[in-house]
């Protein structure tokens, strides 16, 4: 899931080349978990099928890490919770989630991260918020019941939902400490440099929780099946790791350059829209009326509390994305 972060706008000519870079990164991102789940069900274990995504963007984009090879030295805490948080455990979370709950369930209740960064800056910073950022929350944790069904008793499995919020508080941590690493004065570090030695940490990071030696090499040399469609397995993967992950990252970066923060989290809400979308027609994931209804509201409420203005008297702007929103004045991390 994309992080914005602070731009001007740009000209007419930009703003629409910024708008089609946009949808193509969140059409990238929500595309990741219809192409893993298949994988999944083949016989990859999730943390397999997040190592591969991972290594394999980082192999990648060992190149830009090779270019701003100073900043491990200038933002050593900022490179290892990016890639501990934004990497490793929101993908780690997100997947296995995938294994247990479909994938559009699991993508809203990720949603949910702007408005426990609400939480976090209300009760944890103490910092005034407005009362559309509340009415975020409000509407995202109303929305979010719908989708889960609560009436029914939850009809999901509970595991996989808290997978899924813990994907949720993972990409948290990392607004948080995006928004303390940024706030110094200092010259913010190149996002696609912090990208790139964010993938290399998870990559790290996962090679010793998911042991990829162990791993059933033989299901990539095989299919996977789609919605009764016979898929190479490999096909599914490098979908995962070029587009999935190293295209969704790029673009999301060059777009918010010529975005405003507004038009941004406008389109990464699509994000979820996507994902429910097309797990419905190559999955065959159908959702009820009262579900998609609810991801509706879940993505309004993720937007008002982006999108929110700060209460007065509030030191810094106070929004949920906005904690992520110093990480660069050029660009974003996802």
């Amino acid at each position: 899931m994309p992080v914005r972060t602070s731009e001007s706008s740009h000209g007419g000519g930009g703003k629409g080349v910024g708008l089609g870079l946009a949808l193509g990164s969140a059409l990238a991102f929500g595309g990741s978990g219809v192409a893993a789940k298949p994988l999944i069900e083949a016989g990859l274990d999730p943390l397999h099928v997040v190592w591969l995504r991972v290594t394999g963007a980082a192999l990648l984009m060992l190149p830009l890490a090779v270019r701003h090879r100073a900043l491990p030295r200038r933002r050593p805490a900022l490179l290892a919770g990016f890639g501990l948080l934004a990497v490793a455990g929101v993908q780690a979370c997100y997947f296995a989630a995938l294994s247990r709950i479909p994938v559009g369930v699991a993508l809203l209740v990720e949603y949910l991260a702007p408005a426990l960064v609400l939480g976090w800056v209300r009760f944890v910073q103490r910092r005034p918020v407005t009362r559309a950022a509340a009415l975020g929350v409000v509407l995202a944790v109303g929305g979010l019941a719908c989708v889960v069904e609560v009436w029914s008793g939850l009809g999901f499995d509970a595991v996989g939902l808290l997978l899924a919020l813990g994907a949720a508080c993972c990409q948290v941590g990392y607004f948080v400490l995006s928004d303390q690493g940024a706030g110094n004065g200092e010259e913010a570090p190149d996002p696609l440099g912090v990208i790139a030695y964010g993938l290399l940490v998870g990559a790290v990071v996962l090679t010793f929780v998911a042991r990829p030696w162990i791993m059933d090499w033989s299901v990539l040399s095989g299919t996977a099946r789609m919605n009764g469609t016979e898929v190479p397995a490999v096909a599914l993967l490098a979908w995962i790791v070029l587009v999935a992950t190293a295209v969704a990252y790029v673009t999301g970066v060059l777009s918010v350059r010529r975005l405003s923060p507004q038009v941004a989290g406008v389109v990464a809400c699509l994000e979820a829209v996507i994902a429910t979308v097309l797990a419905w027609v190559l999955l065959g994931e159908h959702l009820s009326a009262p579900q998609v209804a609810g991801g509706a509201v879940v993505l309004l409420g993720a937007f008002i509390a982006q999108s929110s203005t700060p209460a007065k008297g509030a030191a810094e702007p106070v929004a949920g994305g906005g904690a992520g929103r110093k990480l660069s004045a050029r660009g974003t991390a996802a």
